[in-house]
């Protein structure tokens, strides 16, 4: 009998595809240990991947019991999509065909077209009607809008993807640069592709001082800096820790795909927004019928995409260059399912 009377949530079943990578090894435990969805939100994971990798999953799957988390209830590792997909409430797909040295765009997305379309089918069918899903493969706005296609009753306001890696590390470019924590840092924006035309937007972004909130183009006022240099570090930060790791961003990739759906589900701060990867609407001119980041509030379970924000030139320039790059996107993805 337990010794508390307080009544546990019921358990939320999470889908992690690509489990056995080096992302999932990462975000497993994070989930299991409530940082994605709180600290009372018990779970059971749900976790794929291809048959050549069942038996690292298995090894996964040992250390997560191994680990006794008291919020983990059960785990399940299978490489059967539809066994995977079975009534889970969120979805995590972290699973796709990596980009290879020498390899063109076109013939990366050519085969990840057929995974999201076959992942997007199961998700259909099998998921709860409420899930919650967010892409974190690459290329991820498109993969997220292919699954938009293939999986048309969930919401289309429940598919998205993962553009708050951008959004944190333009925060901490910001708190390095201006010698603050970042937890001061707020309100910068990614806007569009995760990709190298994203555009990472200071004009709205604030720092907390001594003396209350100052816009962060009031405490650095080196153009230069803002409008080269924090941009491409951000744009390139990817590949920097490629050269520097040997291997692609995991632990930071991770934290930011918690950080995404824990605001999703439990609310963003007042005064504060964040950049996710969504179906665009219109808002700001931007095409409908593209996955493109947005900053975004949200509050009981849902976004909605921050308006008025003034645009700049400067800046009206590029996120139109962004746009166009997801639409170039959208059409080469489309020409590998025909």
């Amino acid at each position: 009998m337990r010794g508390s009377l307080k009544m546990e949530k019921e358990p939320m079943k999470v889908l992690v595809t690509g489990a056995a990578g080096q992302i999932g090894y990462a975000i497993a435990p994070m989930i299991a240990r409530g940082i994605m969805l709180g600290p009372d939100q018990p779970v059971i994971l749900h976790l794929l991947d291809i048959a050549l990798a069942a038996e690292a999953l298995h090894g996964v799957k040992m250390e997560l019991l191994d680990a006794a988390f008291p919020l983990l209830k059960e785990v399940h590792a299978t490489t059967d999509v539809t066994e995977a997909c079975k009534d889970v409430n969120v979805a995590i797909m972290l699973g796709g065909f990596p980009r290879k040295e020498g390899m063109e765009r076109k013939d990366m997305m050519s085969k990840n077209v057929p995974i999201y379309k076959e992942q997007a089918s199961a998700l259909e069918e099998h998921a709860a009607s409420d899930c919650k899903v967010l892409v974190v493969a690459n290329p991820a706005n498109t993969n997220a809008l292919i699954l938009k296609e293939f999986a048309p009753s969930i919401p289309e306001k429940n598919i998205t993807c993962l553009t708050r890696l951008d959004h944190n590390r333009a925060l901490s470019q910001i708190a390095e640069r201006l010698k603050v924590y970042v937890a001061d840092v707020k309100n910068v924006i990614i806007w569009g592709n995760h990709s190298s035309t994203q555009y990472p937007d200071i004009n709205h972004a604030t720092v907390t001082t001594p003396n209350g909130e100052r816009p962060v183009k009031e405490l650095d006022t080196d153009d230069h800096w803002l409008k080269n240099e924090f941009i491409n570090t951000v744009q390139q930060r990817g590949v920097a820790i490629i050269k520097a790791r040997k291997a692609s961003s995991a632990l930071s990739a991770a934290s930011a795909a918690c950080d995404h759906m824990r605001d999703w589900v439990l609310g963003t701060p007042k005064g504060t927004w964040v950049s996710m990867g969504v179906y665009s609407d219109g808002s700001y001119g931007i095409p409908k019928d593209i996955i493109y980041s947005f900053p975004v509030k949200c509050e009981k379970g849902k976004w909605s995409i921050v308006k008025g924000l003034k645009i700049d030139e400067f800046s009206r320039a590029k996120m139109d260059a962004t746009a166009k790059d997801l639409i170039d996107e959208k059409e080469v993805a489309h020409s590998c399912l025909n």
